[in-house]
């Protein structure tokens, strides 16, 4: 049936075409996601890496496009009202913005269904980044939780060495004036947590911290006070060096995160140009057929 009273856009093949496009997607989508080729990790651990992810992803969502904007856009120009009295020009000019329409009708409803995937994905290196600020202020400003890596550095400045004979009983000689002697209880990880925790925030141990563990290293292990001192010393700078390294790797991986996110985000808006460009494309073809198909008949 042909009618030469109807509007220049048929909005019922436009939004006939849209739902199709968007159903396709959200099942393509789906595939990728079970796939694991629609997730983005900056970890290596953590699914697919963010080199991999960032070439599969792109791959994945530009085929989505490519595939649901030309069923899309085909689906809208065949099932639009023929128009008889049209020029072929102007009918090829309808076509195409009927396949253009639905793909952009298919787009937004993808973007409402799929706005919180879409949200993760953008701003995976943001979260990554976050990473190094809170492993920063869990191991620089943490007390003594089990799961403080700072806690092993502490209780390592205690043990005892089994190689080291046991001292002979002798008279301890009397400490100086700037060398008190130590508090009753000398294993106390969680004041020497404090102090370590403090020496990281400032970035160097005080002498007096350096003394003062120490005398609490030398008394608990039975070692001269020199010898607990130079333990001190290498068991911070340890430390340091170690919480130096995983802010290094966490920066490192948050860069390469934001990296991929800022490629993912301009694929992304390529793949879309691709998706109108196919719709529209299909589009014309969907007319062409319709009307060859009402002519012949």
């Amino acid at each position: 049936m042909t009618s030469t009273t109807e509007g220049a856009v048929s909005w019922g093949a436009v939004i006939a075409g849209a739902v199709g496009a968007a159903a396709l997607s959200l099942v393509l989508f789906l595939l990728g996601t079970g796939l694991g080729l629609a997730a983005v990790s900056p970890w290596v651990s953590e699914g697919i890496s963010g080199t991999t992810a960032g070439v599969s992803t792109i791959v994945w969502v530009t085929v989505v496009q490519l595939l649901a904007s030309a069923l899309g856009g085909y689906l809208a120009g065949r099932l639009r009202t023929r128009w008889v009295t049209v020029h072929t020009n102007e009918v090829f000019f309808r076509d195409t913005a009927h396949g253009f329409l639905a793909w952009a009708v298919a787009t937004l409803l993808m973007a409402t269904l799929l706005s919180s995937a879409v949200g993760t994905a953008i701003s995976a290196g943001l979260k990554a980044g976050g990473e190094v600020a809170q492993s920063a202020a869990t191991v620089a400003g943490a007390g003594a939780g089990e799961t403080n890596p700072l806690g092993y550095y502490v209780e390592s400045l205690f043990r005892n060495d089994p190689n080291r004979a046991a001292p002979a009983a002798s008279p301890a000689p009397a400490p100086s004036a700037a060398q008190a002697a130590p508090p009753p209880e000398p294993y106390r990880i969680p004041e020497v947590t404090r102090i370590f925790a403090n020496a990281l925030q400032s970035g160097e141990l005080a002498a007096s911290d350096r003394l003062y563990l120490g005398q609490l290293v030398a008394a608990k292990g039975g070692i001269p006070q020199a010898e607990a001192e130079q333990r001190v010393t290498d068991t911070f700078n340890r430390l340091k060096q170690n919480l130096e390294q995983a802010k290094a790797k966490a920066k490192q991986a948050a860069d390469d995160a934001r990296k991929a996110s800022a490629l993912l985000a301009l694929w992304l808006v390529v793949s879309l140009f691709v998706g109108a460009f196919f719709a529209s494309l299909a589009a014309t073809l969907g007319g062409r057929l319709r009307d060859s198909a009402v002519l012949t008949t």
